[in-house]
């Protein structure tokens, strides 16, 4: 289905169609996402956390950094992200990015919105929205890229222009069983833009699923940074 004709079909099944929990697929009022109780239960991030990277503090010392980030130069601003990767919200994410069920992108998007009500984006007027990109090779075996879907979906609801003006050009390993450095090296060259003058002098957000290490997201903004961005934040469904 076309981008274009995708949210009016979506409207017309919201229609016809009573509105279902997508945790529990319990019955719920029209336009929810999920049910009250199951509402209550998402792992959310509350108090205080780390300014950069959205890691929770036992503590209510505010203003800190995590472990993480302390002596670390990142070049986004923050990652914004108002969940934890866990129970439920992983299983969520798990089920759309590789079982395909891309009936989920609804609650995800819902889960993704809600950073844009953080404290840390007061008086930031976002330019654009940048979705992470996968390799071709990988996008072609997923027949999607997640981190475009939501990106698309947040640019809807919140009448930000989407720039996907990213490539990946390199296919990388997988940075699980990596370092610090070697991430970092491993991601070196793997991202370029589409056209420049998309992005210099912009506010952008840089839209992904989850946030780990960072080390992606740091390399995506490093890239946009010398091409002229002014500030480049990012936004994530969940905190791993």
């Amino acid at each position: 289905m076309s981008r274009v004709l995708r949210p009016w079909f979506q409207a017309a099944v919201e229609v016809v169609l009573p509105a279902h929990c997508a945790s529990c697929d319990a019955q719920t009022r029209r336009g929810a996402v999920f049910c009250a109780p199951c509402r209550r239960q998402l792992p959310r991030i509350r108090g205080a956390r780390c300014e950069v990277c959205s890691e929770p503090f036992a503590a209510a010392d505010a203003g800190l950094l995590c472990s993480n980030c302390r002596g670390r130069n990142f070049h986004f601003v923050a990652t914004i992200a108002s969940y934890r990767a866990n129970g439920e919200i992983r299983e969520l994410i798990h089920r759309f990015k590789y079982n395909r069920e891309l009936h989920l992108l609804r609650p995800l998007a819902w889960l993704l919105r809600r950073n844009l009500l953080d404290d840390r984006l007061r008086g930031v007027r976002l330019d654009g929205l940048i979705p992470v990109p996968l390799h071709a090779l990988r996008e072609r075996e997923r027949e999607f890229n997640q981190s475009r879907l939501l990106a698309e979906e947040l640019a809807r609801h919140a009448q930000i222009p989407l720039r996907d003006e990213l490539r990946r050009i390199r296919p990388t390993e997988t940075q699980t069983h990596f370092d610090r450095r070697t991430r970092m090296q491993n991601l070196r060259g793997a991202f370029i833009l589409r056209r420049m003058d998309r992005v210099t002098g912009k506010n952008l957000a840089l839209i992904d699923d989850v946030f780990t290490t960072g080390s992606t997201l740091d390399e995506c903004a490093r890239v946009l940074l010398e091409a002229g961005a002014r500030s480049v934040w990012a936004l994530t469904v969940a905190r791993a």
